[in-house]
Parts: structure tokens; sequence; C-alpha cells
């Protein structure tokens, strides 16, 4: 469908249903005719859904009920181990959750995508011990009470230099688009509190964890997806002294073999992977086969840039580098079954950001719809 067309059905106000069959429609046209002797292959029913990380207020919660918003991720509990994190704390969010027609289908542990001044559990990331020891004992238990709570996944970051970008740049109409350049840009202060951090650092710190955390999760059978570096930065050099080791498709292969439990994997951001890749319109589709194909991928973040590596801008998800039901279509390939969540919308001057993301969530519906 091109996009004269899709701004026109999105003007004219039609339901998600018609939407999405105007998209089926379009593409079913463009399409090479089958041969007369061909049997038509039965169609199969995408899996994915729709989902968001917004929150769990009431009000985000009607809101998703409102759109057809399912399954989401919840707000951060706490962050400490405390009475939010008990089961009976963990309960009563999935209860609420439920009580809205809604799957409380994930929680984000302690560990935020926050600069590391910032962290929740700053020790985990720098290798502090005994405290490091101590946080990943409170991580543990939190993975062991979610499972009692009937909530089936965690996500999490392992983040030091947190989410840089240098800026914003003009996007379609008034909006604004998140914007990182990499060359010229201020790496201000140089380092972080945790100093220079080289690959083998990084990785030991990563395995360290992984090894005391993974069997629980597998024990309690609680996923475990873990955010990529974003945005990509460049191997050695990094950012602010770090070298961000889950910042390129590589780095994200070796996490993943780290342990082969089937509860160890990725919060697959397709935005931030297509950071990482110097073509992602041509790209990113067999990355998302090699994760997929192997049952790592948890969630996934479905948001779009234009752009590549190093230089890109955040769009809305109809208008960026990538195919986004080329991208759809793919996920179905693999057999994916989770949540498709927008993230990152652009801002528009004088308009709450949440319509943006309602304007993701129909899209997402319509290409889920439309594979």
């Amino acid at each position: 469908m091109k996009r004269r067309e899709f701004v026109k059905l999105a003007g004219a106000g039609v339901s998600v249903g018609a939407f999405a069959e105007a998209v089926v429609s379009a593409q079913i046209a463009r399409a090479p005719a089958t041969p007369a002797t061909a049997a038509p292959a039965a169609p199969s029913k995408a899996k994915m859904k729709v989902g968001t990380q917004h929150g769990d207020s009431d009000a985000i919660l009607r809101a998703c009920a409102a759109f057809g918003v399912n399954n989401v991720c919840s707000a951060l509990p706490s962050e400490k181990m405390d009475a939010a994190w008990s089961v009976d704390g963990l309960s009563k969010l999935r209860d609420r959750v439920a009580s809205h027609g809604i799957s409380l289908d994930m929680v984000p542990l302690t560990m935020s995508s926050s600069e590391i001044s910032r962290a929740e559990m700053p020790a985990i990331y720098l290798g502090k011990s005994p405290e490091r020891d101590r946080n990943i004992d409170d991580i543990c238990q939190m993975i062991r009470n979610c499972a009692r709570a009937g909530i089936p996944q965690v996500k999490y970051n392992f983040t030091i230099v947190g989410i840089p970008r240098t800026g914003t740049a003009k996007g379609r109409g008034p909006s604004r688009y998140s914007e990182f350049v990499y060359a010229g840009a201020t790496q201000d202060p140089p380092l972080t509190l945790a100093g220079a951090v080289d690959a083998d650092t990084y990785w030991e710190r990563i395995t360290y964890f992984l090894e005391r955390v993974v069997p629980v999760a597998e024990e309690y059978k609680i996923k475990m997806g873990c955010h990529p570096q974003d945005p990509g930065l460049p191997k050695g050099s990094g950012w602010r002294g770090v070298d961000a080791v889950l910042g390129s498709p590589d780095g994200l292969k070796r996490f993943i073999a780290i342990n082969e439990s089937p509860y160890h994997g990725l919060n697959f951001c397709q935005g931030t992977v297509s950071e990482q890749l110097e073509k992602p319109g041509e790209q990113i589709f067999d990355v998302i086969r090699y994760f997929g194909s192997r049952k790592k991928i948890f969630s996934v973040h479905f948001r779009n840039i234009e752009g590549g590596f190093l230089n890109f801008r955040e769009t809305f998800i109809d208008n960026g580098s990538v195919d986004m039901l080329k991208a759809m279509r793919v996920y179905k390939e693999v057999g994916y079954d989770g949540m498709m969540m927008p993230d990152h919308v652009p801002t528009v001057d004088g308009v709450d950001s949440s319509q943006g993301f309602a304007f993701a969530f129909g899209y997402i519906k319509a290409l889920i719809a439309a594979a």
C-alpha cells in the first residue's frame, strides 16, 4: 500500500478491521498471480499480538482495553526488593491488570536502561562485591516471586552508558525525531563512574550474572529477555570509555550462546538492532530469522528508524528505512507468538505523545492482520 493511500484511509477514520482489509487487499493486488492449476494454500494465522510497556495505571489500562491492546508489560513494581516484589504484591498487580481484561505478560526487573549513575542496582554492572551478590540474590527472588504470582516473563538491560542520543531532527510534518549522530558527538563527561570498561571486563560481568540467574529462571520457567545496547556503538571505542558489547548482532549472538536455556533470550528491540546495522532495510530480516528461529526472541519492541549504524533518526512506524509488513511476516515465519510493542514514538508539538502510540497500536494490529 502506498503511503498516500494509507494516509487517506487513516484520515477517514476507518476501523482497524476495515483498515487491515484494505492493507491485505493492496498486498494481494501487488502479488504475482498463481497458476490456475495450483491449489490455494491454506492461510495460517499470525500468532503475534499487539502489546505495550506503557505502564499499569488504571487510566493506561482503560485506554489499552479500548484499543484492543490485551497484553502488557507493567511499569517497574519498585526500584528495590520490597513489598511490591512480594508474591502478594505481584499477584495484586496481576489481578488489577486482569480486571481490565488484560494479561500481565511481563514485568521489568530492577535493571533498567538508565545510565550507570541512575541505575537501580549499579553493583551488578560494576562487578562490585559484596553488593553485586546481594543484588543478584534479589533478582533471583524477584524471578521466583514472578513465577509464584503467575507472571511468565521479565525483561532487563545490561547497559552502563544508558541510551545516548545527540539531539532531534525534523520529522514528518511538525514532528521531531530523536537522533543519534556519532561523528562529532560530545561524550561529556568522557567517562562514566564505571571508568574505562573493555570488552573482556564487560563480558565477565554479564557472564557472572547469567551463571547465577539463568538456572533460577529455568527452574521456575520464567523467560528472561535482555534488551540490546541502544544504540549500536563502535567496537573498542564504544561510548564514554565503555566498550558496549551488546551493541551489535555479533555481540547478541555471543550473549545468547552463554547459556542455551530456553529461558535465556532477548527483549528484541527491532529499532535498536536496526540502529546496529549499516543497511537495516536490507539486513534486519535475516537478524530476525537468526534469533527467531532459535526461539530467542521473547518480546519485540516494534519500531522503525531512518538511517543506520551511528547515524539514524527514530521515525514513525510507517516511514522509516524498514518495510514493517515484511518484518511482521518474518516474525510469523519463525513462529514468534509474543507481544509486538510500539516504542520511542516521535513527538509532535502541542500533541500528547499518547496519540503517537495510539497510531502505532492501530498500525501494528493492521500489520498482524495483513500477515
